[in-house]
């Protein structure tokens, strides 16, 4: 097992099988992926440096942002990794008959639909979301502009002695 001869931690791991599936990616983004901060971030990925399977470089686009990106050996490694851990599945799935394997087959199904809808519920849900942060951010701004001109007005009024017609 490839994985088992590694000394990869499991959240250098993490990182590693992110980066296989993601490409280059920002510290930013590792942090979000793997819900810790940025410093720990950099912790891992400066010991994953230090083992050759990713490299830091500038990103071409955005010279303030470093990407980490998998090493040729990075690139080796996981390519073991899923490669042994397809090959056991596939293993065992060869050891169940096809009335089985038709009803797993079902039941993935059914999983996937479930996650798409709940993936698809969640997307709505921040869309929503992200709706009313805009009306209330407009609402917010426009009661601050209302109030700063009725302080104007109020300001002028007490400075001439006259009050605006309220109509």
């Amino acid at each position: 097992m490839p994985l088992m001869a590694s000394t990869l931690t499991m959240q250098q791991f993490k990182v590693v099988m992110f980066l296989t599936f993601a490409g280059p990616t920002s510290g930013q983004e590792l942090a979000r992926h793997l819900g810790v901060g940025l410093a720990t971030v950099t912790g891992i990925v400066d010991r994953v440096v230090a083992q050759g399977l990713v490299t830091r470089h500038e990103d071409p686009h955005d010279r303030r942002v470093r990407l980490v990106e998998l090493t040729e050996e990075g690139r080796r490694l996981t390519g073991e990794i899923i490669e042994a851990g397809t090959g056991g599945y596939v293993r065992l799935l060869r050891r169940l008959d096809t009335e089985t394997l038709r009803t797993m087959e079902t039941v993935m199904r059914k999983i996937e639909d479930a996650m798409r809808d709940l993936h698809a519920e969640e997307t709505v849900t921040d869309a929503v979301n992200g709706v009313i942060d805009d009306i209330s951010s407009d609402v917010s701004s426009g009661v601050a502009a209302h109030a700063a001109k009725a302080t104007e007005a109020t300001e002028e009024s007490a400075a001439t002695g006259r009050f605006p017609d309220p109509g």
